[in-house]
This record gives C-alpha cells, sequence and structure tokens, in this order.
C-alpha cells in the first residue's frame, strides 16, 4: 500500500524527471550560441536550426510522456481508486522512469559516439530512434542498431528512421 510520503516522493521525482527531460532536450540546440572575439565590436552570432518535424517529434513525444505521468499520478491521488488500480499506477510511473533512463541512456550514446540527435520511443521490447541527420546511410543505422544492442541483455527489436 502506497502511503502519503511514498505518494509525494513518487509525485515529486516524476516532476523532477520531466523537467530534467525538459532541460536535457532544449539544451544547446535550441538556444543560440554566441562568439566573441577579442575585439568587442566583432559579434557574431550562430544560430542553430532543426528540421521543424523533428522538433515537433520531440514535443509531441514529451506531451505524451507528460500526460500518461499527469494520469497515473490521478490515479495515485483519486480516493475512490482501488489499491490494485494505484498498485498498478505506481508501477507503471517505476516502469515510465525506467525507460526514460534508458532514452537518456541511449540519446547520450548517439550525441558521444555518433554526434547525432534523436528522439527515442520505448514500448516494451522495441524501440523507436528517429535521428535529426540529413544524411540517410544504411551503414550507419545498422551501427547505430549494434550500439543500442550492446545496451541491452536480452534481444530488442530496433527501429532506426532518419528525419532530414
Amino acid at each position: 500500500m502506497i502511503n502519503k510520503q511514498n505518494l509525494w516522493f513518487i509525485t515529486l521525482f516524476s516532476l523532477i524527471m520531466v523537467l530534467s527531460i525538459y532541460y536535457l532536450t532544449m539544451g544547446e540546440d535550441s538556444l543560440a550560441t554566441f562568439k566573441t572575439d577579442n575585439n568587442l565590436e566583432n559579434e557574431t552570432t550562430d544560430v542553430v536550426v532543426q528540421n521543424d518535424a523533428f522538433v515537433a517529434l520531440q514535443v509531441q513525444e514529451e506531451e505524451e510522456l507528460v500526460s500518461e505521468i499527469n494520469k497515473l499520478e490521478d490515479v495515485l491521488l483519486d480516493n475512490t481508486a482501488s489499491i490494485e488500480e494505484k498498485n498498478q499506477a505506481y508501477e507503471d510511473l517505476q516502469t515510465i522512469n525506467k525507460n526514460e533512463s534508458v532514452k537518456e541512456n541511449i540519446k547520450q550514446m548517439l550525441k558521444n559516439d555518433f554526434k547525432l540527435d534523436g528522439v527515442v520511443n520505448i514500448e516494451d521490447n522495441n524501440i523507436k530512434v528517429t535521428i535529426s541527420s540529413t544524411k540517410h546511410d544504411k551503414t550507419l543505422a545498422n551501427n547505430i542498431i549494434k550500439s543500442i544492442q550492446k545496451l541491452f541483455d536480452k534481444d530488442v527489436y530496433i527501429t532506426v528512421k532518419f528525419a532530414s
């Protein structure tokens, strides 16, 4: 059974997780980067522009995640919900937290190893990765799949899609 202290912990942890994901996904890629020389008169601004479809996909994934977390938290806070429903909601929240951790590991691996940005979606044993790249290469996709598979002990179904 979930007591109030555990419920508050889950709620705050979920909020922190969502804010962390937002911060990581909205990092340097969507902000303007400023370069300054020793001369203060010569300032140049480099703006990183991403594909609108890719940004829309990122936002959609975040909105779906926040919506799902809110639904589960509502079940946990509902006084009329049964213990089984609350336990299932709690387990679903734990699964979401675990999947978000895996997603962040995959995104970091993509950034570090391949210098690519991507959106990762995990459902059961299916992992869908959408890469923001103008280069559509089967060899690159195969290398990404192999690298992601190394993160898991068991076989998972991995799909790589390029969004230019």
